[in-house]
C-alpha cells in the first residue's frame, strides 16, 4: 500500500489551471459576501460610540446640576470649562454651544398630579460620514436606538441618525 501511494504521489504534478481558477472564484464569492457585512459592523460601532458619548455628556450634565442646582441647562462648552467632561469623543467637531443638557424637572399641575421630565441632551455628534442628531433625547431614548438605524426620521423619540450632508 505504501509503495502504491508513493507511486501515485510521484505522478502528481500539482493543481491544474481549472482547479486554481475554481479556488479563486470561491474566494471572490466569499469576499463579496464578507466585505459589505464588515462595513455594516464598522458603521454600527460608530453609531454606538456616538450614543455612548451622548450618555457620558448626559451624566456629566447631571453632575453639573448637582453642583449648581440653580441651573436649568448647560452647554457642552460649560461642561468642558468646569472639567465635567475630559474627552469630547464624537462631539469634538460639534459647536459646543449648541450641545445642551437640560435639567430634569418635576412639576405639579392644578389637580395635584406630579409630572417629571428626564434630563435630556440636544445636539449633533459626528463620526466620519455618519452623524447622530439628539433632539431632547433621554438616556432611555438613546439606549433604545439601535446602532443599525440610520436615516430614520425618529427611530427612538429624540434621536435621529443619518449621513453627514455634503456642503
Amino acid at each position: 500500500m505504501k509503495k502504491f501511494m508513493q507511486k501515485r504521489l510521484k505522478n502528481e504534478k500539482g493543481m491544474t489551471l481549472i482547479e486554481l481558477l475554481a479556488v479563486i472564484v470561491i474566494l471572490a464569492i466569499i469576499a463579496a459576501i464578507a466585505i459589505p457585512a464588515i462595513g455594516g459592523i464598522i458603521e454600527n460601532s460608530k453609531v454606538g460610540a456616538m450614543k455612548s458619548d451622548a450618555q457620558t455628556v448626559l451624566s456629566a450634565g447631571e453632575l453639573y446640576f448637582i453642583d449648581k442646582p440653580e441651573a436649568d441647562d448647560v452647554t457642552l462648552e460649560d461642561l468642558v470649562k468646569g472639567n465635567f467632561v475630559d474627552d469630547l469623543g464624537t462631539f469634538k467637531n460639534a459647536d459646543k454651544t449648541k450641545v445642551t443638557v437640560t435639567k430634569k424637572t418635576t412639576a405639579k399641575d392644578t389637580a395635584g398630579k406630579t409630572t417629571t421630565t428626564a434630563t435630556t441632551i440636544s445636539g449633533t455628534a459626528v463620526n466620519d460620514k455618519i452623524q447622530v442628531v439628539f433632539d431632547k433625547a433621554t438616556k432611555e431614548n438613546i439606549s433604545k436606538y439601535a446602532n443599525s438605524d440610520r436615516g430614520a426620521v425618529t427611530a427612538a423619540p429624540g434621536v435621529n441618525a443619518g449621513p453627514v450632508e455634503s456642503k
